[in-house]
């Protein structure tokens, strides 16, 4: 057999060697040729042709007829011999071979002698030895040696080096049984010592666990103390000012609903004189409720309380904070008396360090539980307005965790409070005393600021978290943080005659609220970008 096959590849601009010694060489583009060329031009054809080795040089076994494949410039047929410098190409394709066969005799070295000759008798004692036993004449000389030199050695001699061989080995069984007698003590105290280690092991694991009890308590009671502070920093910014306006219309035309004109009911209580009475005359009637007409003052009432951002603009406050007309029996008269509805002029909502207040939409409000969700517009919200965190169930709800309370109780009057007499003065005569002045002066001086109290649960159910954070009107809607940093319940309910009853909602009923309006968790949002991040494909450009 030739010892192989030089093919040299042309395929357009690039050319390359290979070498070949199997019987069989296949070429095409699929995994099974073993010369492999991919190109765009040949789709579909997956082995080109065969060689295969005769006993005498390479030859065209198979071939596809389809490719009209050339040798030496001339159609292909089968069991054509390819020689030295042969060259197969594929017309149409720049695919060509060019083949160049090795002999297997080397044709640079060669020698010329015979092999050696072995002599005859060399060939016979080789083979004589390999038939014959061999002996062991280097035991046999040793043996002998020894029997001689002991007939030589005196009896004296004899009985020393008994006594010398006799006293080795005595010497190295006492070391023997002194080395096993200390190798034994020295187990017994390993042992000894294994169990001390064990046993003060086991009591520093105890300690350990003690130190670990008491650094768990030493954090708790410092989470405690801190989070007041802790919760105040990060999330005060969050919590936000309600403010709103309501009036009172008719319910059938929609018009404004005024109180009686003064003049009309002092007309109406004055006697005068007797005149004759036309009977054609019918004397006005005046309306001593509620009117549409005239021109007394209409019927409007603002209103303030606190709402806390939960990402995406999305605000939680309580029912009665934005619908406070349900929760006053005087108004609530006026309505049923009048046949009117209450209407919603301005509701907007105030944030520290922010000097412009925000549009807030009404989007859900509870039915049995105090509480509503308000949404302000997402392009409007700061990046850095903070998203107050939200815990549904939780170990911090428990009589006597720790509870912080962050609101606007009293509005305006306490950020009044905590001003200069002078700026109250100046404040008070600038805005003649309207609320709605007064907060936007004190937003634009940045002294929104909430009020944050601390204290504790003093009882709980399921639909009820009690309290003894200090906290006024003005504070419902206000957040309830646990003591683990998350906010566990909304307030909604003040007691001035007992500190220790003020009540709160579990936040759980306002994230149903809030999935009903469209919230989603910042950590649910952050895992579904995730997700279109991943699953997303690049665009194409044409």
């Amino acid at each position: 057999m030739a010892a192989g096959l030089v093919i040299h590849i042309s395929v357009g601009d690039e050319k390359r060697t290979e070498f070949f010694s199997a019987e069989n060489i296949r070429f095409g583009s699929d995994e099974t040729s073993d010369l492999q060329i991919h190109t765009k031009k040949l789709e579909g054809k997956f082995v080109w042709f065969e060689l295969e080795w005769t006993p005498d040089d390479y030859r065209v076994t198979k071939y596809d007829e389809s490719l009209e494949m050339l040798h030496n410039g001339i159609p292909i047929h089968s069991y054509v011999v390819v020689g030295d410098g042969d060259v197969i190409e594929i017309p149409g394709v720049d695919i060509s071979f060019s083949f160049f066969s090795l002999d297997s005799k080397s044709s640079l070295i060669t020698t010329n002698r015979e092999q050696p000759h072995i002599a005859h008798f060399i060939e016979t004692a080789a083979i004589d030895a390999a038939a014959t036993p061999r002996r062991d004449d280097a035991k046999a000389f040793l043996r002998e040696f020894v029997r001689e030199l002991s007939r030589e050695i005196s009896w004296a001699t004899k009985l020393i080096i008994l006594a010398i061989v006799i006293g080795s080995l005595s010497g190295v069984f006492y070391l023997g049984v002194a080395l096993n007698r200390e190798l034994k003590q020295n187990r017994e105290q390993s042992e000894q010592q294994n169990t001390i280690i064990k046993e003060l092991q086991a009591k520093i694991d105890t300690t350990k666990d003690q130190i670990g009890e008491i650094d768990k308590t030493s954090k708790d009671m410092m989470k405690t103390v801190s989070v007041a502070n802790s919760v105040n920093i990060e999330y005060r910014n969050g919590v936000g000012l309600i403010y709103g306006v309501y009036d009172l219309v008719d319910r059938k035309n929609g018009k404004t609903l005024r109180y009686p004109d003064p003049e009309a009911l002092m007309r109406e209580n004055y006697d005068p004189p007797s005149v004759p009475v036309q009977e054609d005359l019918v004397e006005p009637q005046f309306q001593m409720g509620l009117t549409t007409e005239g021109g007394g003052s209409i019927v409007e009432y603002d209103f303030i309380g606190t709402g806390f951002h939960v990402g995406g603009g999305y605000i939680v406050t309580n029912r009665h904070v934005i619908q406070p007309w349900k929760e006053d029996d005087l108004v609530q008269q006026m309505i049923r008396t009048s046949n009117g509805r209450a209407r919603i002029k301005r509701l907007v909502i105030y944030f520290p360090g922010i000097p412009q207040a925000f549009p807030l939409k009404i989007r859900q409000v509870g039915g049995r539980e105090d509480v509503a969700v308000g949404t302000i517009d997402p392009n409007l919200v700061p990046a850095d307005l903070p998203v107050l965190p939200v815990d549904e169930a939780s170990d911090a709800v428990a009589i006597g965790k720790t509870v912080v309370s962050m609101g606007f109780p009293n509005g305006p009057d306490r950020l009044l409070a905590m001003a200069d007499d002078d700026d109250v003065r100046s404040l008070n005569s600038r805005c003649s005393g309207s609320r709605r002045c007064i907060i936007d002066t004190l937003a634009q001086s940045n002294r929104i600021v909430p009020l944050t109290t601390q204290g504790s649960i003093t009882d709980l159910d399921s639909r009820r978290v009690v309290h003894d954070a200090k906290t006024a009107e003005g504070g419902s809607g206000a957040p309830l943080f646990g003591q683990n940093g998350k906010v566990i319940a909304v307030n909604f309910g003040v007691f001035t005659e007992s500190n220790a009853a003020n009540m709160a909602v579990p936040v759980s009923f306002a994230v149903d609220l809030l999935k009903k309006a469209g919230w989603k968790s910042p950590e649910s949002a952050e895992v579904e970008n995730q997700t279109a991040s991943a699953g997303a494909t690049p665009a194409v450009k044409n």
